[in-house]
């Protein structure tokens, strides 16, 4: 049986030529590019090489790139970093109701704490959140603020350049160069320019396993004179902000699955595009579903629909047993059974949230996978239906619409 892998929202396959620039730097490139010998140096001038590299693709200086373990590491040291170096100005940090836990989680505990003063907003019934609820929640103690560029679960597109210039202008009128504007941009990456000039953003959010590269890298972009705290101490790395040996290989492969992306992006997002909007259809006509986030303001890979009256974890079940990989949401979230936080925002009812599923497409599927996912879930949502207890009206659904 063939497997259809719709899930590269979670992670991706590494594409052949990263592996290829990969492998040298196991057994053959394996010097520490801390170390002074030739071996050492030589590996050093290809992580530097890939540095920048890195830094052309988002309009950034090399000196701004920070490589860390992964998007959770680089979230967590972006807003730690932020909240620790800057507490004699201020405790209040902006996010929203949507964000990966890595960010939402992190920024609780941290209220929790009692270290900082938090305001999670609202957003539409589409994901959306609204600049003019970022700038009224303002106050002279913010310090940061932390919104997703696209959302992972439901794929919606955050106006990010639009905050980033409301900062900008909140800023300026203020005197002051708070807040701080960051941004999770691990699900945008390879989909949208990450241009952090134009999006006016001072710390971004990268990791490698979401683009064909390898898991377990990611990057922090931290502009230019703005001050953070690390959170790993030891031999300096990463200008004393992420200390411990680099992972050379990862960091060679990232780069690498970076510049495809970028350059496959534009005709790749075409193609990914039209086949989410052909799944979307297809879905949408079965009875009783809903498309959770944003018609066009979306990626171009992301399906997330929910259907009335089943168990989201019994869909990928069955979904699975057919040969396709799908998700009931984050990954990162998938070790509890409690309905997706993200669709709960959207303002629909916590059983419309239990049968939900995100569909993410990638550079191998097809639209003969598209066509057999489309003819094989009518079956399974109405063999679920009919083993569910619940059989709920519509307007459920329509709750979000009447927020």
């Amino acid at each position: 049986m063939k497997r259809i892998y719709l899930d590269h929202a979670a992670t991706t396959p590494v594409d052949p030529a990263v592996f290829r620039a990969m492998k040298p730097f196991f057994c053959e490139r394996f010097a520490n590019p801390s170390s002074f010998h030739t071996a050492g140096l030589e590996v050093q001038r290809e992580v530097i090489a890939a540095r920048k590299n890195i830094a052309s693709m988002i309009n950034a200086h090399e000196d701004e790139i920070i490589f860390c373990s992964g998007g959770t590491e680089s979230d967590n040291l972006a807003i730690q970093g932020i909240v620790r170096a800057h507490a004699d100005h201020g405790n209040h940090v902006i996010t929203s109701s949507i964000e990966h836990p890595a960010v939402l989680e992190t920024l609780q505990r941290l209220h929790k704490r009692g270290e900082i003063e938090l305001t999670i907003l609202d957003v539409d019934e589409f994901g959306l959140i609204d600049v003019k609820n970022v700038v009224k929640a303002l106050t002279k103690k913010t310090i940061l603020v932390s919104v997703m560029t696209a959302n992972n679960e439901i794929g919606t597109i955050e106006p990010i350049a639009d905050i980033g210039r409301a900062i900008l202008q909140y800023r300026k009128e203020h005197e002051t160069a708070y807040p701080l504007f960051h941004t999770d941009a691990c699900q945008a990456a390879g989909a949208m320019d990450l241009d952090v000039t134009k999006s006016h953003v001072d710390l971004l959010t990268i990791n490698g396993g979401k683009i064909y590269g390898p898991k377990g890298i990611g990057l922090l972009y931290v502009k230019r004179g703005i001050k953070i705290t690390p959170m790993i101490i030891g031999g300096g790395q990463e200008k004393g902000l992420r200390s411990g040996t680099e992972n050379v290989p990862g960091i060679i492969g990232f780069a690498k699955a970076l510049e495809l992306v970028s350059k496959r992006m534009e005709k790749e997002n075409a193609r990914l595009s039209a086949l989410r909007d052909h799944l979307i259809a297809g879905l949408l006509k079965i009875p009783k579903t809903r498309l959770n986030g944003h018609a066009t303001k979306r990626l171009p890979n992301n399906v997330n629909i929910s259907f009335m009256d089943i168990e989201g974890e019994a869909a990928v079940l069955y979904l699975d047993a057919k040969g396709i990989c799908t998700s009931t949401g984050s990954a990162c979230a998938s070790t509890t059974l409690d309905p997706s936080h993200v669709i709960l925002a959207l303002g629909v009812s916590y059983e419309a949230a239990h049968g939900s599923l995100r569909f993410s497409l990638g550079k191998d599927t097809t639209k003969e996978d598209i066509e057999y996912v489309i003819r094989i879930m009518p079956d399974i949502v109405k063999k679920l239906r009919h083993m569910s207890p619940v059989n709920l009206d519509m307007r459920y659904f329509e709750s979000a619409t009447k927020k």
